[in-house]
């Protein structure tokens, strides 16, 4: 049982430099030869391997994925995002902290309209950073919220992670209750952890601006106000929100009123991403094709990290891998509560050096089960693991908002100043963990009122 543990040889593969996916399902396929040889794998194990493909390749929920990119490139590229950014900058702009607040509430709208953290992060980087900087906001505060608002698509539905995590959490939901012996065991769907995470998102936001404005209140001079705006600056603020506003309602109204599953949603947002380029008469051939090369590009990276990570799990199981993390995890102290602890410090350690695609795919179909048998809420317990997975977007030495963020940065931006304002997030966000902890009604209530 314990020759599992030489799977996790592949974190070895991974800082070489070897792709996530071959790495997993390589390194996998030999441990499995290992234990092959050795006498301790059942090489049967590995006839499950077509089904297991089988499976991703027709899984219906996972549509979603490339639909939902598809509707985020659009939007990046039809400057909507853009001219957002800049209306509500020059209307929140002339109170203290303005502009960082300004921010925080375009980068909850973005994510509920594209869902893409580099695009956001990106964006806000190139139009917002150099407006705060020449209004003499301290860059570490300034990078630190465009950061952590360009994070808010992995936890504002609709979201790449939650479609993700649905899925598994579906799954690991089953297995559970199978287990305890519920053959009829009652589904968790994507639409459950969209509206779970709903509120939590929001409050995430609200936290981002008190932390704005307690900042700019201690310390005037770190987050100074720019000139007025005044009313023409408020009409533009209400056109630029207008587009979004009307697809966030399309994707998630649909959701809400039956009208169509999270897949069926994810098409109606991406044609209402294509309708609203072709207003602004940004929908060009070059831009088509450019949104269809990356949408194909980043959900060919999702599935081939899901197969590989499938292979990898398959092996795990088969040489009892499972069995012995439920082992570990029950004979903690602390009993449930203890075994959580321990599962969410594991993933948030992991988050320092690994993707939150492969933390998904490879650690959460092995732990969540346990803790689902153990008594937690499976949409509570997505809702906290996908707070969790956004914290690893803010902490270096592989936080990719941070890398966006240096990439969009003026050469004049040191990157300590960008990890310095990315600290007080993480923290942040462990408040918000914290409070969900207590209060886990903030992430079931909303679904147990619509799908009651």
């Amino acid at each position: 049982m314990w020759i599992s543990l030489l799977l996790f040889a592949v974190a070895l593969w991974l800082a070489a430099g070897f792709p996530v996916a071959f790495a997993l399902s390589g390194g996998a396929l030999l441990v499995a030869g290992i234990g092959v040889w050795a006498g301790a794998f059942d090489a049967s194990y590995l006839g499950a391997i077509p089904s297991r493909l089988y499976g991703v390749m027709t899984n219906e929920t996972l549509i979603a994925v490339p639909l939902f990119v598809f509707m985020g490139v659009l939007l990046e590229r039809g400057k909507i995002s853009e001219d957002l950014l800049l209306a509500t900058g020059r209307l929140f702009g002339r109170m203290r902290g303005g502009l960082a607040v300004s921010v925080c509430a375009v980068g909850a709208v973005l994510a509920a309209s594209t869902g893409i953290v580099g695009a956001t992060v990106v964006t806000m980087g190139l139009i917002s950073l150099p407006l705060m900087l020449r209004h003499k906001y301290r860059p570490d505060l300034a990078c630190g919220v465009i950061a952590a608002s360009g994070t808010l698509g992995q936890i504002i539905p609709p979201s790449i992670v939650l479609v993700i995590l649905g899925d598994v959490m579906s799954n690991a939901n089953q297995k559970a209750r199978l287990a305890a012996g519920d053959f009829s065991p009652e589904a968790v769907s994507v639409g459950d952890l969209f509206f779970g995470a709903l509120i939590p998102g929001l409050m995430l936001v609200a936290l981002y601006i008190v932390y704005v404005l307690f900042v700019a209140w201690r310390n005037p001079s770190l987050a100074p106000p720019m000139p007025s705006g005044g009313r023409e600056s408020l009409a533009d603020t209400l056109r630029a929100l207008a587009a979004p506003t009307l697809l966030i309602a399309a994707v998630l109204g649909s959701i809400l009123w039956g009208v169509a599953t999270p897949t069926e949603a994810a098409a109606v947002g991406a044609g209402g991403a294509a309708f609203l380029a072709l207003c602004k008469r940004a929908l060009t051939r070059e831009m088509w094709m450019d949104a269809m090369q990356k949408t194909s590009r980043i959900t060919c990276m999702v599935f081939v990290i899901l197969i590989g990570a499938g292979i990898f799990s398959l092996v795990f199981r088969g040489f009892g891998g499972d069995e012995l993390v439920s082992g570990a995890l029950a004979s903690l102290p602390g009993g449930a509560a203890g075994a959580f602890f321990a599962v969410m410090l594991l993933m948030f350690v992991l988050g320092f050096f690994l993707d939150f695609i492969e933390i998904v795919f490879v650690v959460v179909p092995i732990v969540a089960p346990i803790l689902i048998q153990l008594g937690m809420d499976p949409v509570w317990l997505g809702v906290m693991i996908a707070i969790n997975l956004q914290t690893s977007f803010l902490t270096p030495p592989f936080g990719f908002a941070l890398f966006y963020l240096r990439g969009a940065a003026p050469a004049a931006v040191p990157t300590s100043a960008i990890y310095r304002g990315a600290a007080p997030v993480v923290v942040l966000h462990l408040l918000m963990l914290a409070a969900l902890w207590f209060f886990p009604a903030a992430a079931t209530w909303l679904p147990a009122q619509i799908y009651r």
